[in-house]
């Protein structure tokens, strides 16, 4: 680099991650889907995108831009894995006993206290009589209004309580209704003197016969159902009417993080669908805009088609699924060297300024770097910081770059494992099976290595067992069938996580996920697939070697 702005010295253009990226809001890139996002008018509300495509980037940039008018929720403190990993709810779940009205009127109340709270500033007692009071007087005319400020009354003195408070108050509520209903039910127990709070906490619906298993159900739904808490719904009325009733009071909710670890992954997956569906509900609130960011493989697991009411296609309409296009992402990179490169005394306006010319052998060094990704900024940042460290001289050399990419592949097999570990535990080995690969793979080179992943559940040390084999029993237990029928499972997972590639022949251009997402969805293709390629991002990391030749 002529200036030595970026030589050496931990020369960086951010961190890789929003909550430690010292550049985040100085040299943050207003992408359309962050203008969309922060967008009043615009109805897009659920931000999907894959892990480092810059989710939590943009809402925390909104948050800067719209300081006053932001309200965020963790899901931390909202006592999630405490609802979760309640027996009660374990419980009435194996009886099938549907827990979306509980759920939704939890996220409800939820939204509501804290719009509330962040509109009138309530953190006291007497900031809760003077926001009722205020309230009361605005809609004293109206008794359907007045009705349900009756609901806010119920919780007098621990209206301000933090969130985790409330919802464990409603929850134990719920509980001990449940609980109740259990105690007088006929033949719940051989024992009438038994405790019927233990044994919801802690039994098996199992132990009943279909009967009393059908019985329990109808009583326990009820109870459920209970929980739609008319006067809840009627307060969001008076929330669009009486309290953010201008434009002046606009807010955003913004919900990130819903992805962390959970205790009880069904159960979890029935809390984020029933956000879902009170986001909806709440969007009859002109001048909310609540938005919920979440990974990728999350939302498309969230099983709306069987829970959902029949609004899966309103859900799908309402979610933008974040991508970056190669303009954005050297835009990015750009913004983000100005800032940098300012900062040490020395600017630089473009990365083509550091990087190799242009030649027609090599081609463009930030297209080969930009290639070495998958598209996200995260991975094109932790690319363009390994150059910077291994830079020799001035300038960056195809040497440093070759040099970086070494340890950025590396890195970026271990990001992705991290991705996928919780859905797919030890996918790491089969990652490995590729290693010293040549590409592109015929089909009998691939199918190779497929058995071999198989062959991984004879490994009593695997603890991937039960999603491998669920992928691979056709190979198993369908001598008859198709070469898509045995192997499609595993297949489209490698694809859709961004691992491998396909082509159709020899001079077809390689498919990818990003660009072709349903490829690997149809037989017919996987069927016609005559090459298989280990997508450039990991191929430093496996040892790939291209048509026999050194990679």
């Amino acid at each position: 680099m002529a200036s030595g702005a970026a030589r050496r010295n931990n020369f960086n253009i951010g961190g890789e991650q929003a909550e430690a990226d010292p550049l985040l809001m100085e040299a943050f890139y207003e992408s359309d889907d962050y203008n969309t996002i922060a967008d009043r008018d615009d109805t897009h509300c659920f931000l999907i995108a894959r892990t480092g495509s810059g989710k939590s980037a943009v809402l925390q940039h909104l948050e800067e831009d719209n300081s006053e008018h932001v309200v965020r929720i963790a899901p931390e403190d909202l006592s999630l894995n405490y609802i979760t990993n309640l027996g009660v709810m374990k419980f009435l779940d194996e009886l099938e006993v549907s827990l979306d009205p509980l759920f939704i009127a939890l996220w409800k109340h939820v939204l509501l206290v804290e719009l509330i709270r962040h509109r009138y500033k309530v953190d006291s007692q007497a900031a809760k009589t003077n926001f009722l009071a205020s309230l009361r007087d605005k809609i004293k005319r109206d008794p359907g209004k007045r009705a349900a400020l009756d609901y806010l009354e119920e919780f007098q003195d621990r209206f301000w309580v933090e969130a985790d408070e409330r919802v464990r108050e409603i929850t134990e509520k719920f509980e001990e209704k449940i609980n109740k209903e259990a105690k007088g039910t006929v033949g719940f127990s051989g024992n009438p003197a038994a405790n019927m709070s233990a044994t919801i906490s802690g039994g098996s619906a199992d132990s009943f016969s279909t009967e009393t298993r059908r019985e329990l159900s109808e009583r326990f739904q009820r109870i459920v159902n209970e929980t739609q808490m008319a006067r809840l719904n009627k307060m969001l009325k008076v929330l669009d009417e009486d309290i953010l009733e201008s434009r002046q009071n606009f807010t955003f909710v913004v919900i990130d993080d819903l992805d962390r670890d959970w205790v009880d992954e069904k159960l979890a997956n029935s809390l984020v669908r029933c956000l879902f569906r009170a986001v909806l509900d709440l969007q009859r609130v002109r001048n909310l805009k609540i938005i919920v960011a979440l990974r990728t493989n999350i939302f498309e697991n969230l099983d709306f088609g069987h829970r959902s009411g029949g609004q899966e296609e309103k859900f799908r309409s309402l979610a933008l699924h974040m991508r970056w296009n190669p303009t954005e992402l050297r835009e990015l990179v750009n913004d983000r060297l100005r800032v940098a490169s300012t900062k040490r005394g020395a600017p630089v306006n473009s990365i083509s300024d550091i990087l190799p010319r242009i030649n027609t052998r090599r081609g463009d060094a930030f297209d080969y770097m930009l290639q070495r990704t998958l598209m996200r900024p995260r991975d094109i940042i932790a690319f363009t910081n390994e150059t910077f460290n291994a830079m020799t001289g001035e300038r960056v050399s195809w040497e440093d770059i070759k040099t970086a990419e070494d340890s950025y592949s590396h890195k970026r097999l271990l990001a992705l494992r991290d991705e996928w570990k919780m859905s797919y535990p030890d996918i790491d080995r089969v990652f490995a099976v590729f290693s010293g690969c040549v590409i592109p793979m015929s089909q009998e080179e691939f199918t190779r290595r497929i058995d071999d992943a198989a062959l991984l559940l004879a490994d009593p040390y695997f603890r991937g067992s039960d999603w491998l084999d669920w992928m691979t029993s056709a190979m198993w237990n369908n001598p008859a069938g198709s070469w898509a029928d045995w192997y499609g499972q595993l297949v489209s997972l490698l694809y859709n996580i961004g691992f491998i590639g396909c082509s159709t022949g020899r001079q077809a251009s390689v498919r990818y996920v990003r660009t072709f997402p349903e490829y690997a969805e149809r037989a017919s293709n996987l069927e016609a697939t005559t090459g298989f390629t280990i997508h450039p991002t990991f191929q430093a990391a496996l040892d790939v070697r291209l048509d026999g030749t050194s990679h």
